[in-house]
C-alpha cells in the first residue's frame, strides 16, 4: 500500500484523534493508528479501548488496504518535517518507509486485524444540534465531575435528551453543575447515559464554535459526528443519583451580586485559606457580605461586599474553590446566591438566564 499528500494532510487528522493514545499501552496495539484505504477514502483511527476516534483523510491511495502505525512517532515526524512539504508512505511487509525531501524514516507495523474497532452502535437515539451548544453545555458542568472515585458514576457525566432539550449533569458529592441547551426535533422519550470523564474531556476538544453535529446514543455507547471526525465513547454502566433531589427550589432570600465582584472577593480572601480544605466563611446580613478566611497559621483575610439582600442574618462555610469554579462558568454580570439555612446547599445562578444551575454544599469550620 502506498499512501501520499501534502504534510498537512497527514498531521490535521493525526492531530485531531492523536489526544485518545495513551503514552502508556498495556497492549502495543493501542500505541498504534489504524489507516485504512478503502472505496477512494483514507481514515485514521485511535482508540484506548474506551474512546475511539476516526478522521477521514484527504490522502491518496493505491487501491484498498490498511495498516497500523506507531500514532506518536508519526505526529512527531509530521510536525518535524517543513511547511507545504508532500509525504509518501510505502507499507512493504512488516516496515513502513515515510518520504518527504530528503528525509526518509522506517516504522514498524503491527497487523491490522489485531486493531479494536468499534462498528455499529446501535443508536436508539439521534439528535442534530450546534456543536456551540454542545461546548458550552461541557465547559459549564464538566469541571464538577469526580475524578477517581469509587463510586465509578460519578466520574463522568450525565447527558440527558428530553423534548428538544439536552442537560448535562455533573457532580462529585459535595457540589453539582447543571447546565440545558435546546435543540430541534423531534425525541422519543426521555434518555439518559453516562459519558466518562476522559470522553467527556476529548469530546469537548473536539468542537468547535460554529456548524452542527450529529449525537446518537446507543445501549452501550455514544457517538456524535462533526465534519470529517466521528467519536465514539463507551458509556458507564451504572445509575445516576437523583440530581433532582439535591437542588433547591428557588425561591426566598437570596443574594444579588456583582458576579466579577464577588469572585475577585473570594479570590482574594481565598489566598489566607487552609490549603487543604480551602474553607471561606460567608457571613450575610441586609445588604452586606462579609467574606472570611484563617489558616492553622493564625493569619486571617476579609473582605466586605455590598450586595442586594434582605433575609435573614447568618454565617455558613464554603470550599471557596467550588464558589469560584460555579461563578466563573456563568456569564451574566449579576449572579444570585441562595442560602436557606447554614446547613443547607448554596444554589447559584445566572440573574439574566436559567440555563444554568449550581449547587455546593456547605462545610463546618
Amino acid at each position: 500500500m502506498k499512501l501520499s499528500a501534502s504534510r498537512e494532510a497527514f498531521l490535521n487528522p493525526l492531530q485531531a484523534v492523536i489526544g485518545v493514545v495513551e503514552r502508556r499501552q498495556t497492549m502495543p496495539i493501542l500505541a498504534n493508528i489504524l489507516i485504512v484505504a478503502r472505496a477512494g477514502k483514507v481514515s485514521l483511527t485511535a482508540t484506548d479501548l474506551e474512546v475511539e476516534m476516526v478522521a477521514v483523510a484527504d490522502i491518496a491511495a493505491d487501491g484498498d488496504g490498511e495498516v497500523t502505525l506507531p500514532g506518536r512517532k508519526l505526529l512527531d515526524i509530521c510536525k518535524a518535517l517543513g511547511d507545504g512539504g508532500k509525504i509518501e508512505i510505502n507499507v512493504s511487509g512488516e516496515k513502513a518507509t515515510v518520504r518527504s525531501g530528503r528525509s526518509r524514516f522506517t516504522l514498524a507495523t503491527l497487523p491490522a486485524t489485531e486493531f479494536p474497532v468499534i462498528e455499529d452502535i446501535h443508536a436508539q437515539q439521534s439528535i442534530t444540534l450546534q456543536q456551540g451548544a454542545l461546548k458550552r453545555l461541557l465547559e459549564k458542568t464538566q469541571f464538577s465531575m469526580a475524578h477517581q472515585d469509587v463510586r465509578y458514576y460519578l466520574n463522568g457525566l450525565l447527558l440527558e435528551i428530553q423534548k428538544g432539550r439536552l442537560r448535562g449533569v455533573a457532580t462529585d458529592g459535595h457540589r453539582l453543575a447543571l447546565c440545558d441547551v435546546n435543540f430541534d426535533g423531534e425525541t422519543d422519550g426521555s434518555h439518559q447515559v453516562i459519558v466518562p470523564r476522559k470522553g467527556v474531556l476529548e469530546l469537548q476538544r473536539l468542537l468547535a464554535d460554529e456548524g452542527e453535529l450529529t449525537l446518537s446514543l446507543g445501549t452501550n455507547h455514544i457517538r456524535v459526528e462533526v465534519g470529517a471526525i466521528r467519536f465514539t465513547s463507551k458509556l458507564i454502566d451504572g445509575r445516576f443519583p437523583d440530581y433532582q433531589r439535591v437542588i433547591p427550589k428557588q425561591g426566598g432570600s437570596f443574594i444579588l451580586a456583582d458576579r466579577e465582584d464577588l469572585r475577585h472577593s473570594l479570590y482574594r480572601t481565598a489566598i489566607l485559606s487552609n490549603e487543604k480544605y480551602r474553607g471561606i466563611r460567608l457571613d450575610m446580613a441586609k445588604n452586606a457580605l462579609r467574606i472570611q478566611a484563617h489558616n492553622p497559621e493564625q493569619e486571617e483575610a476579609e473582605e466586605e461586599l455590598e450586595v442586594s439582600y434582605d433575609g435573614d442574618a447568618m454565617e455558613v462555610g464554603f470550599n471557596v474553590n467550588y464558589l469560584m469554579d460555579a461563578l466563573g462558568a456563568l456569564d451574566g454580570d449579576q449572579v444570585n446566591v441562595q442560602i436557606s439555612d447554614p446547613s443547607s446547599s448554596c444554589l447559584i445562578w445566572d440573574a439574566g438566564t436559567d440555563g444554568c444551575k449550581y449547587v455546593v454544599m456547605p462545610m463546618r469550620l
